[in-house]
């Protein structure tokens, strides 16, 4: 295995940052105190492991944030029913994604939060785990850790991989910097025609294609639960707005309420903190909060659904979904693919450059639609819910996209599978 290539701008910034060490541990304190870092796992911030090294082949799988996390369990699963010997860790970077990883990873993988990209957390972190394969999800290329773990003789590769234009930008002015990081990667494997383009131009070798979030199970519910709100709804139809940001809550509320009869609609907001304010910014109308204990009746207009983990059990109340972060600029849509995978067609906003294929592929199916703007959601709303047989069309369509995109994993795991250890 060759050694990382040189760059004097990599070299650069391994001494900034270790210039800067002395920094970290205070300002993810400060982080802490306002709720952005786990204060009792700071320690795995910055390399001190808090669990051990299992024995054997270690494959080590990193993301940022919730929906990159989730997106690696199909493989990882994958990977392990066709090499039981492997241990997993999967690393990442939020506090959100850390809770939801203790639910749902496969039984014997570990979490741990990623470490700061300092020169000395990155080398206590390796040194622990010593993992022999490294897989990097989607655009998480930190220099430190992708270098130190290629000279520690990790064989890597860049899976799902997303590059949006102004990123390429940036890295275009570092070009040997750019060079020297995507070398390390014995695999690249991107999302898009558009992120190949970039990352070939930048001296990266891609090798095929995968979109990890295009793969994946139903998301769980409790069958319970679900059984009792099913009693509460009756015949009511019901808008689930999924993964919404500030301020598109009210655009499709001001929506849904236009309809009649009216409709339930469910807010489940991305960030479920933001429940109290999203119920009293909604109050014009009969509003209840899930966090809060507040029932679902049938007098109720509007559920915020501000609890984690349950978006399987408010999608399989819907009779459509509307996706959020696609109302505003810069989020660039939620993934649809989560409704579809329930029988369940989704409605977005404009701003989809994050899923902007499969929105196409699905718009064409008869899966999805877009609307620009509050009074064209209002219309596209109406239309599907006043028409049964459009309904069922559309419904029938999301599910049976969902199931096409299988294929997908067994062609990365076709890819992968040279670069895995070898049983111990």
């Amino acid at each position: 295995m060759s050694p990382p290539p040189r760059s004097l701008s990599l070299a650069a910034y391994r001494l900034i940052t270790q210039a800067l060490s002395p920094l970290a541990a205070p300002l993810l304190r400060a982080r802490a105190r306002r709720g952005k870092e786990d204060p009792d796992r700071l320690g795995e911030r910055l390399g001190h492991a808090s669990a051990p090294r299992p024995e054997g082949p270690l494959v080590w799988m990193h993301a940022i944030s919730v929906g990159e996390s989730v997106s690696l369990l199909p493989l990882a699963a994958a990977l392990a029913d066709q090499r039981p010997d492997l241990a997993f860790l999967v690393t990442s970077g939020t506090r959100a994604s850390a809770e939801v990883m203790a639910r749902r990873l496969p039984a014997g993988a570990i979490h741990q939060y990623a470490p700061i990209d300092t020169p000395g957390a990155v080398a206590r972190f390796l040194g622990h785990w010593r993992p022999q394969l490294g897989l990097f999800c989607e655009s998480e290329l930190w220099p430190n850790l992708i270098l130190g773990a290629r000279r520690q003789g990790a064989r890597l590769a860049l899976v799902s991989a997303r590059m949006t234009d102004r990123s390429a930008r940036a890295w275009r002015a570092r070009p040997s910097a750019a060079r020297a990081m995507l070398r390390c990667f014995d695999e690249i494997l991107v999302q898009d025609a558009a992120t190949a383009e970039r990352l070939t131009s930048l001296g990266g070798a891609v090798s095929g294609r995968l979109n990890l979030k295009r793969l994946g199970a139903p998301l769980a519910c409790d069958t319970g639960a679900l059984a009792t709100l099913t009693g509460a709804l009756g015949a009511r139809q019901v808008v689930v707005a999924a993964s919404t940001h500030a301020g598109e809550e009210a655009l499709i509320a001001g929506a849904v309420e236009t309809l009649d009869p009216r409709p339930l609609l469910i807010v489940a907001p991305r960030h479920i903190e933001r429940g109290a304010e999203i119920a009293a910014a909604l109050a014009s109308g009969k509003v209840a909060r899930r966090a809060a204990g507040e029932a679902l009746t049938p007098d109720t207009e509007i559920y915020v659904a501000d609890t984690l983990s349950e978006l399987g059990l408010w999608l399989r109340l819907a009779d459509v979904a509307v996706v959020g972060g696609s109302f505003g600029r810069g989020i660039g849509g939620h993934n649809p693919l989560e409704p579809a995978r329930l029988g369940v067609g989704a409605i977005t906003g404009p701003d989809v450059a994050n899923f902007a294929d499969i929105y196409a592929e699905m718009i064409g199916a008869g899966a999805a639609t877009m609307a620009e703007d509050e009074a064209e959601l209002a219309g596209q709303l109406a239309a599907v819910l006043e028409d049964a047989e459009r309904l069922g069309a559309m419904r029938a369509a999301a599910g049976a996209y969902a199931a096409r995109q299988g294929d997908q994993l067994a062609a990365a795991l076709a890819a992968l599978t040279p670069l895995l250890p070898a049983p111990a």
